[in-house]
């Protein structure tokens, strides 16, 4: 009997627009979730004295990034589940790189056509949740650029992006699971 592909599903979108609570609800509620990678990749680089990696070394950042959302997207071969959902996609790597206007290796954007997600959800900016912190430092303005280079960089890459409305963490995971129902 053929094993069933698991359907990778990307929750994607700026700084403070609930991605991280999102997925944290869909975990709790029984959906296998990859959580987001780049706090732990930062928090790593504090931990060797480098403030900010991605402001100090963008390039090294979004390969550290990259190589750690495609070791996420493998572990779905071997994942029994019908639905597994990321905190954040490859196609961030680059869309971030475009943000602050810095070059990438053509081997990014192979990596990132030659490994598909099957759906794309993005989550706009939203002022009354944003906060900055030891990670993120980006202001409500800049999350909101951030946010349109995301949607850009997804489209580049052939997705389909449906934008997640705003509301309580229950109508939005519904509006997602209601979705992936109605696309397969």
């Amino acid at each position: 009997m053929k094993k069933k592909t698991t359907k990778r599903i990307v929750l994607a979108g700026g700084p403070s627009t609930g991605k991280t609570t999102l997925i944290n609800h869909l975990a709790t509620i029984g959906y296998k979730c990859e959580e987001e990678i780049s706090r732990k990749v930062i928090l790593e680089a504090q931990a060797q004295g480098i403030d900010q990696l991605f402001l100090t070394d963008p390039l090294l950042f979004s390969k550290k990034l990259l190589a750690g959302r495609l070791k996420q997207f493998k572990n779905a071969e071997t994942s029994n589940t019908a639905l597994l959902f990321y905190d954040r996609g490859m196609p961030d790597v680059t869309a971030y790189m475009d943000y602050i206007g810095s070059h990438y290796p053509h081997n990014f954007a192979e990596t990132i056509f030659n490994n598909r997600y099957h759906m794309v959800f993005l989550l706009p900016p939203w002022k009354e949740i944003h906060v900055t912190d030891n990670e993120r430092y980006e202001s409500f303005e800049q999350g909101s650029l951030i946010y349109k280079y995301l949607k850009n960089g997804y489209k580049q890459f052939g997705y389909e992006v449906i934008e997640v409305p705003f509301g309580s963490i229950e109508e939005r995971s519904t509006f997602i699971l209601d979705e992936i129902n109605k696309h397969h």
